[in-house]
């Protein structure tokens, strides 16, 4: 009987062309039981402070969950990580799919990507197979035609392909990595970190069985068909299989938190144009989903119209939908398809590709951007062509596209003037499409998340708003004891903030998507804890699991402590403390006295010191990682 996990690495040595294995006990496995956990302990000891994330010497991590390839609905994701060319900290992306769980079945918990091939390859593993293969004649294909090349040269057609395109290859600094051509590693530019080191791509095959690892597979399948029954009987799971996450756009605009116009403004006026109904009818070719998931809430899309968008890339999600359309001011479903495409294609996050835009359209509004710097374009909110030349440029690096490939953060130190003002990070990373002032919480985690703004830190406000509703149900197993307003911001919003996040890290440890457990979906917390149990033979109970989390949390913080961040980095755009101009919440903007009040509870409830951020000594070793506080000097 196993443990949940393969027990291995793999060391791939880009600059000597070698490969290795590295293995691990099932004692280390218990404290870093793969996901986020695994990767920040791999980076806090393979990579040392300051290096360039572009250079040889960062590394690159991609590892698997404890139950990435079991059985169940929504356990199908990995975690990319690396020193992040976008903000200079710690860096992590999550992904589903297929190419974890295949990796997984490949015999292969992680692997481990150092140094700097001296002309382009890619990876080839055929369970324990591995080989570094040229790939100068795959440098510069699009993802669709490298992908099939690459299957052909495995002799596999059902090979998993993870790779860049030509984002990551220019090394724009929010690059992406996509698998399947429908599944990304989107944020904090793991893609440019693998351009930087001339990986093309990784491709897998694996032909053996998650049962080989699991201690008890039996009860995991059992607990897999269990939760697979019940997907069209839980409201949040089966308004996903039918709509996926297009359907967030008329409640969130209804609410006036539909971020419109670079942040400026809660609702967009032309939201008709781009809601649910209109996507179905216009856009809908199929519904996908990921390994061995029921829930079913990937969307495709194909158009054969104004624009010509191929089924090849998926279609967009929520966060592709609210960046390219309402941020952007554009109601163009097409236009929103095609950029989805481009992005694809190109390999780049959506999320920072589309502040980007918004952030560039600002700017040409008031003059920061001329014409001349345009090509005559009118880079102007609500112009579809200008946001399709945009992000163009953007992966060519052609024009001032060059220096908006660097990011809003490093765009704006260039442009200067207002342009400060109009870019929406935190730590360098551009915001999601999620208003912090109707989700105060949300605020909160764009603040201290180590990668910068990020969307699925924590759980969303709204969850645990209503007594009444069936996840404030579920986040009272997690401790959440009392209804909070989604506005309040506040010492007991903070407490309920650090439950649900060590609750959402958790998920990213053991490779669990967002729309899986309890309070977002419809896996109860009791049934995680089981599944855990049944994955690894380990008595775990749900406590131990929020620890885990807590843990992981707390390794990523580390990194950042040792690369120079502080609490001042964790701070939000001046833009939200200033009132939303339309929508519900007109007139409304976050209190900075109430946010920093609320930030330093968040500190204390979590064991850091209220003045620097940093994770105390005492509480890294009440989570068995006293070693790293060692790291922090």
């Amino acid at each position: 009987m196993g443990y949940g996990s393969t027990g291995k690495l793999l060391r791939v040595d880009l600059t000597r062309g070698v490969t290795s294995v590295e293995r691990f006990d099932e004692a280390f496995y218990r404290v870093y039981p793969g996901g986020k956990a695994l990767a920040a302990y791999l980076l806090l000891r393979e990579i040392a402070p300051h290096v360039d994330p572009l250079g040889p010497e960062n590394v690159l991590v991609l590892v698997n969950g404890l139950i990435t390839g079991a059985p169940i609905s929504t356990a199908t994701r990995f975690t990319a990580a690396a020193r992040s060319p976008l903000t200079g900290a710690y860096g992590e992306s999550e992904a589903g799919g297929f190419w974890g769980p295949e990796l997984k079945l490949a015999g292969w918990e992680g692997i481990i990507l150092t140094g700097r091939a001296a002309h382009p390859v890619y990876l080839a593993i055929k369970n324990d197979q591995v080989e570094i293969r040229d790939a100068r004649h795959l440098w510069g294909l699009e993802p669709e035609q490298a992908q099939a090349a690459m299957r052909e040269e495995m002799g596999d057609r059902l090979t998993r392909v993870l790779q860049i395109g030509i984002g990551g290859e220019n090394k724009v600094r929010f690059a992406a990595l996509i698998n399947d051509l429908r599944h990304f590693n989107g944020r904090s530019g793991m893609g440019a970190v693998m351009g930087s080191k001339n990986l093309k791509g990784i491709a897998v095959r694996g032909t053996g069985k998650y049962s080989d690892y699991a201690h008890d597979p039996q009860a995991v399948a059992e607990i897999g068909r269990r939760i697979a029954k019940r997907v069209k009987e839980h409201p949040q799971s089966w308004d996903l299989q039918e709509k996926g996450t297009p359907g967030l756009v008329s409640g969130l605009n209804a609410g006036g938190i539909l971020p419109t116009r670079n942040f400026r403004q809660g609702a967009f006026e032309r939201v008709d144009n781009i809601k649910w109904e209109v996507y179905e009818k216009e856009l809908l070719s199929a519904r996908r989903s990921c390994y061995a998931c029921a829930i079913r809430c990937k969307r495709e899309v194909k158009v054969d119209d104004r624009y010509q968008v191929s089924d090849a890339y998926g279609g967009p999600e929520y966060e592709t939908i609210g960046g390219f359309g309402p941020n952007c001011g554009i109601d163009d479903l097409q236009a929103i398809a095609k950029a989805n495409e481009l992005c694809g294609r190109y390999t780049l996050d959506s999320i920072s590709t589309s502040a980007v835009v918004a952030f560039a359209m600002e700017c040409f509004e008031h003059g920061l951007i001329t014409p001349e710097q345009t090509n005559g374009a009118e880079w102007r909110f609500g112009n579809a062509e200008a946001m399709l030349q945009i992000v163009d440029w953007i992966a060519h690096r052609r024009g001032i596209g060059d220096l908006l490939a660097e990011g809003s953060l490093r765009a704006a130190e260039v442009i200067g003037g207002d342009a400060r003002y109009f870019a929406m990070h935190v730590k360098g990373q551009e915001l999601p499409m999620h208003e912090p002032r109707g989700k105060v919480g949300v605020g909160l985690g764009y603040a201290v998340n180590e990668g910068g703004a990020d969307h699925l830190v924590a759980y969303h406000d709204p969850m645990y708003a209503n007594p009444a509703s069936i996840t404030f149900k579920a986040a009272a197993e997690l401790g959440i004891t009392e209804p909070l307003p989604p506005r309040e911001l506040s010492p007991r919003k903070a407490e309920a903030y650090a439950r649900l996040e060590n609750w959402s890290s958790f998920g990213k440890v053991v490779g669990f998507c967002y729309f899986g457990p309890a309070p977002r979906s419809l896996i109860q917390v009791d049934e995680v804890v089981e599944a855990v149990r049944a994955a690894s033979g380990w008595d775990f109970d749900k406590e131990e699991l929020l620890r885990i989390g807590e843990r992981a949390t707390n390794l990523a913080r580390v990194f950042n402590v040792r690369e120079g961040f502080s609490r001042q980095d964790d701070t939000l755009p001046d833009r939200l403390f200033q009132p939303l101009e339309s929508g519900a919440l007109a007139g409304v903007g976050m209190s900075r006295e109430e946010f920093e009040t609320a930030l330093t509870a968040l500190y204390r409830v979590k064991g850091w010191d209220p003045e620097t951020a940093r994770p105390t000594r005492e509480r890294l070793e009440a989570l068995n990682i006293g070693w790293a506080a060692d790291l922090m000097v």
